[in-house]
């Protein structure tokens, strides 16, 4: 085994821990803090792969700002002292989901059905910032717009469902 295998394999078995972690966490700044770990593991994978532009992006995007912003909505609202009641019959639905979705995933990857976007002439040259920006801000500005309403929803929607909550505990 090479030090680069024993590296992944390592930086591997930490990703997954810090997402089961942040799953089932029930401390909200706890779940935040796994989700920094992650997007760190996540990034040394960048490395790895010799694209230190879309890693420092990944560092400062997501562990830095979105997280702090994370931590602030949770801060402020408080709902870091807010038990979820979500019990298995309600959970149902979304875990055949995201289970039949990574199925569908190990069975592409396993018998390499072509990815509509993806060719196998693309390099990590194609990580370069001048590429990617022009790409991103011209091919596919429209799912980036979509992507950036969907998360302001969402930071909206756990606001309103916090608030709620807050109100009927009596708080």
């Amino acid at each position: 085994m090479t030090g680069e295998l024993i590296l992944f394999f390592v930086l591997a078995l930490i990703a997954v821990t810090t997402a089961v972690g942040m799953l089932v966490s029930k401390n909200a700044v706890y779940a935040a803090l796994y989700l920094v770990l992650n997007f760190a593991t996540v990034a040394i994978f960048y490395l790895m792969l010799g694209s230190p532009f879309i890693a420092l992006s990944q560092v400062t995007v997501y562990g830095g700002a979105i997280m702090v912003l994370f931590l602030f909505v949770i801060m402020l609202l408080g709902a870091e002292n807010i038990q979820a009641e979500i019990t298995l019959q309600k959970a149902w639905p979304a875990i055949v989901l995201t289970v039949a979705l990574l199925g569908l995933m190990i069975w592409m990857a396993a018998t390499q059905v072509p990815v509509v976007g993806l060719s196998a002439e693309s390099t990590l040259a194609d990580a370069a910032p001048q590429p990617l920006a022009f790409s991103l801000f011209s091919t596919y500005l429209l799912p980036f717009e979509i992507t950036s309403f969907l998360l302001l929803v969402a930071m909206i929607g756990a606001i309103v469902l916090t608030k709620q909550d807050k109100k009927g505990s009596g708080k």
